[in-house]
């Protein structure tokens, strides 16, 4: 049984020409395969020619006799929607930027299972830890280590410590400038200093 080319602007020669113009390697091959039909070569035939089965063959000639050769092209898929959506990360951006509140919140600095809690509280969308990183990243902040320091620390009872501690202790553990320090301690995202 044949398969019916209805649009007649491209003979068999012309698609063959245009299959070899073309960069876009599958819609090359189904033009090749609708010059198969029109030279008179059965739908299996053109089929087997063009790598796809019979009843595939039949929806890009419903689609050429519709649409001409942009028909045959694949169209682009939107796929699944962003999570969150623009709106909420701009949203989000201000909460990571501006930082936990202590007393409202309850931590120091918002790591991944703090932002994943914020983000399912304020817009009812679930997403995995890892997940959560990678949105970070798409919204341009980067993973940082810090020093964990508490809010009501004592700095000068901490220096007083240190003044008092043994000199072995202080030629072994030397002090070193914040920029070298070791890079232990929780991760977490704080602040617009970590935005790239």
């Amino acid at each position: 049984m044949t398969v019916a080319v209805t649009r007649k602007e491209l003979g068999a020669v012309e698609l063959r020409r245009e299959a070899g113009r073309c960069r876009d390697a599958r819609a090359a091959r189904r033009m090749l395969a609708l010059a198969l039909v029109l030279e008179g070569a059965s739908r299996e035939e053109a089929a087997r020619a063009a790598g796809m089965d019979r009843q595939t063959l039949r929806d890009w000639v419903h689609r050429y006799n519709e649409e001409g050769l942009p028909g045959l092209h694949d169209r682009h898929r939107s796929g699944r929607k962003p999570r969150p959506t623009p709106g909420q990360g701009a949203e989000l951006v201000t909460a990571v930027e501006q930082g936990p509140d202590p007393d409202r919140d309850g931590v120091v600095r918002r790591r991944r299972v703090d932002l994943r809690a914020l983000i399912e509280a304020r817009f009812a969308v679930r997403l995995h830890e890892r997940t959560v990183g990678e949105v970070l990243r798409r919204l341009g902040f980067s993973r940082v280590s810090v020093r964990p320091r508490h809010p009501k620390a004592d700095e000068a009872a901490q220096e007083a410590f240190k003044k008092a501690s043994p000199s072995w202790w202080r030629e072994r553990c030397p002090s070193t400038p914040a920029a070298s320090r070791s890079r232990s301690g929780s991760r977490c995202y704080e602040g617009g200093h970590h935005r790239q």
